[in-house]
């Protein structure tokens, strides 16, 4: 019996490929706007004007496709919260860029090009919609029976070991119970053969919870969790470029807010704490102080009904400006942007007891914002300490451009909403 992939008829990868989307998209968001200005043939003649303009919309909708791409591919990531934002700052890079090396360029063009980019992208989106969710077929044994369907994922299961007719993108099963008979095996083996992909219930867990179960990690997957030294020392490099770009121009609301706290209860603007960090060094983390100095409580934030919150402490917290002086460990290489949030040490000794494995978290640099506190919620540190560490070991696995940028996203929309602050 043959089987056959979703997706995978010659006008169904075509049309769904990447090729297609670069290549006709192209076409569209950096031809068109080139046409109504220059008109039909301006290929013909490119002075610098035109060429800097052509290249900075085709890099920018190069850079768009790609990131937005990659970004679908991690939980949670509602693409269409993030074309905008997305389009915005590719767009917002390539005037960056052409402004400070004095290139000229045709306004008009790039403008139109955005708006063409902003078009584009939202059609392909709800066009797109029904084809992006994954449909997997579950053999009913083990695990893989607890599975449940998310609004990306379609699940449906397997009533014997065949496929009914129906094309799938790929098939679940528990490749670890004992409860896979020969039968089952046999018709794994024969969907591999069909190119259909076979994946065991944990990576498709991982896929749509965004969290690696820790309770038997194996050495194969310590090694899976080894975060890019590459990507590392680049991360390293944007971290200080923007750090010291934005300390500038946020210094003035920084010096604002101090004097806000100052004013509102006695005690120094800043609140100073040691913070295991990067390789289990201990640094100090500085953050604007929220609290009251002269009532004494647990080394944790109690919800945010704590009494010791100050009424200033209330309003920085749920705009996250008590982290703005974290620039500062960011300059001095302690922290980054984006990484596993750091904790105390008191907190960082009662996990080491409690938790297994809590202390490879520390194998990237802490950072501002993290994948556990925009999926979790920025909830008391006390609560929820095992899936907060599952989050964070999706991060170290997943570790990337793609996935730092939808972070950064989701936390521009936790500050402008203050949904998950605290």
């Amino acid at each position: 019996m043959r089987y056959e992939r979703r997706h995978s008829r010659w006008y169904e990868a075509l049309l769904l490929g990447w090729p297609f989307q670069l290549i006709v998209g192209a076409l569209v968001v950096v031809g068109l706007p080139a046409w109504e200005r220059w008109h039909w043939g301006f290929w013909e003649f490119l002075p610098p004007v035109r060429s800097n303009t052509l290249l900075a919309c085709g890099l920018a909708f190069v850079g768009i496709l790609f990131t937005l791409r990659r970004m679908h591919r991690f939980p949670g990531a509602r693409i269409s919260a993030f074309i905008a934002p997305t389009v915005s700052v590719a767009y917002l890079l390539v005037v960056a860029v052409l402004f400070f090396t004095r290139e000229e360029y045709t306004r008009q063009v790039l403008f139109g090009s955005y708006l063409m980019s902003l078009g584009w992208f939202y059609l392909a989106f709800f066009l797109g919609r029904r084809y992006r969710r994954m449909k997997l077929a579950v053999v009913p044994a083990g695990r893989a029976t607890a599975l449940k369907p998310t609004p990306d994922i379609e699940l449906r299961c397997l009533e014997g070991p065949d496929l009914a007719k129906v094309r799938y993108d790929g098939v679940v099963a528990d490749l670890h119970t004992d409860e896979l008979g020969p039968e089952w095996e046999r018709f794994l083996a024969r969907c591999t053969l069909h190119h259909i992909p076979v994946y065991h219930v944990r990576q498709i867990q991982e896929s749509m919870t965004g969290r690696v179960r820790i309770e038997h990690l194996t050495e194969n997957e310590y090694g899976s969790l080894l975060p890019s030294l590459s990507y590392q020392g680049a991360k390293r490099l944007i971290d200080l470029m923007a750090a010291l770009l934005l300390l500038p121009i946020l210094a003035p609301l920084m010096l604002a807010t101090a004097v806000a706290i100052r004013l509102d209860s006695p005690g120094p603007a800043l609140f100073i704490q040691q913070r295991m960090g990067f390789r289990g060094v201990p640094f100090r983390v500085y953050k604007f102080r929220s609290m009251y100095i002269d009532q004494r409580g647990s080394g944790f934030t109690e919800g945010d009904d704590d009494p010791r919150i100050t009424r200033v402490g209330r309003f920085i917290r749920k705009c996250r400006l008590d982290e703005l002086p974290q620039l500062f460990n960011v300059i001095r290489g302690e922290m980054s942007f984006i990484g596993p949030r750091p904790e105390s040490m008191e907190l960082s000794e009662w996990y080491e007891r409690d938790v297994a494995f809590f202390s490879y978290r520390h194998v990237v640099r802490p950072g501002i914002s993290g994948w556990a506190q925009v999926e979790q919620g920025y909830a008391a540190e006390v609560d929820g300490m095992t899936t907060k560490l599952q989050y964070d070991f999706y991060y170290i696995k997943h570790f990337s451009l793609w996935l730092d940028i939808l972070i950064a996203f989701k936390t521009l929309k936790t500050i402008v909403t203050g949904e998950g602050a605290r």
